[in-house]
């Protein structure tokens, strides 16, 4: 056993741990080919050692779906769905994200934990348990708002009307029945009330562009009226941006998704430049980022599941909701959601 495998056991069991995973429980780990079937193995040690029941359930890839959401090797496989239903916790190695699957799963009570980035940036953005006392308060804050407005300095005011939808949760660990989180993350989000985001958009030179996993090289503009984008403006990216969401010829592609803010202090906003293969936690979980959204909002109960779909992290914003300042020039001004430098972690 090598010891980048023996950290990575020590590691996920941490993390089982995390996500209240008990002896009297069944863990499975949901695979697809060979993709990361290191980290199955490791998850499958570190349950064997919390004393668990596994099982590893391994399916075709998915061919011609790259880049789209909701189509995974789950897709429409009854027997599999009915097989995950009998474990209380699955670990999700093939990105089941807003599919009716992992609906159907979680709905069934099963804990679903997405784990897809790699493991440098698993191991520098682990999570704290105040992480989630941190995320829980903003997503208080956000339950209870009516408005949600983010400016910037590029040009943005944009008003999102809120209280129709659930609220997204990420503290990096699945510890409640029906729960899905991602290893790593630490935010929390709204989508808006049906047709209730108007405004402008503009991002800045520097914010990102998933799933291009690029960075902006010019500023683009985005007209939104009653919750869609009419208009997308500016360069290069831009024209990237309008081709790849006609490529979908789904109008839903257009509509607005989720907005909220990063609260990760170990998140590294120039981790893109390095490896532009990861999935994208540091961008989308960077401390007092703003992750402006297009496209599906069926993750919290609404009917547009458009595979399309498009996370903008921004920085150097401004948040409010109705009207009291949260995020001011991307730095978080409230206490309660500020990082806790007491804990330390030990693997």
């Amino acid at each position: 056993m090598s010891a980048v495998f023996e950290e990575m056991v020590a590691l996920f069991k941490k993390e089982l741990e995390l996500c209240q995973l008990k002896p009297s429980e069944t863990m499975a780990v949901l695979t697809s080919g060979e993709v990361r079937a290191d980290y199955a193995k490791a998850f499958l040690q570190a349950a064997s050692e919390i004393g668990a029941n596994t099982f590893e359930l391994k399916l075709p890839e998915v061919r011609g779906a790259q880049g789209s959401f909701g189509i995974t090797p789950l897709t429409d496989n009854r027997v599999a769905v009915e097989c995950l239903k009998k474990a209380d916790l699955v670990i999700d190695l093939v990105l089941l994200l807003f599919s009716k699957e992992q609906l159907e799963l979680q709905d069934a009570g099963v804990r679903i934990l997405l784990v897809v980035e790699p493991f440098d940036v698993i191991k520098r953005m682990f999570p704290k348990e105040s992480d989630k006392e941190r995320v829980l308060y903003a997503t208080e804050l956000l339950k209870n708002a009516k408005e949600l407005r983010v400016t910037n300095k590029a040009g943005t005011d944009v008003t999102y009307q809120l209280g129709q939808y659930p609220i997204l949760t990420e503290y990096g660990f699945a510890d409640e029945p029906g729960r899905w989180d991602h290893l790593p993350s630490c935010f929390s989000a709204a989508t808006s009330n049906d047709g209730g985001v108007d405004g402008v958009v503009v991002m800045d030179r520097g914010d990102i562009f998933f799933p291009f996993n690029r960075y902006l090289q010019d500023p683009i503009t985005l007209t939104i009226k009653d919750g869609y984008v009419t208009n997308i403006e500016g360069g290069f990216d831009a024209m990237l941006m309008k081709e790849y969401i006609e490529s979908f010829n789904d109008p839903r592609a257009y509509a607005i998704s989720h907005i909220g803010w990063g609260l990760n202090e170990r998140a590294q906003w120039h981790s893109l430049a390095f490896d532009d293969k990861v999935f994208g936690m540091d961008g989308r979980a960077f401390y007092g980022n703003v992750l402006f959204s297009l496209g599906p909002n069926s993750e919290l109960g609404g009917n547009n599941d458009t595979p399309c779909h498009l996370d903008l992290p921004m920085k150097n914003c401004t948040l409010y909701l109705d009207g009291k300042l949260i995020v001011k020039d991307g730095d978080i001004v409230i206490d309660e959601m500020k990082p806790v430098k007491t804990e330390s972690l030990s693997v």
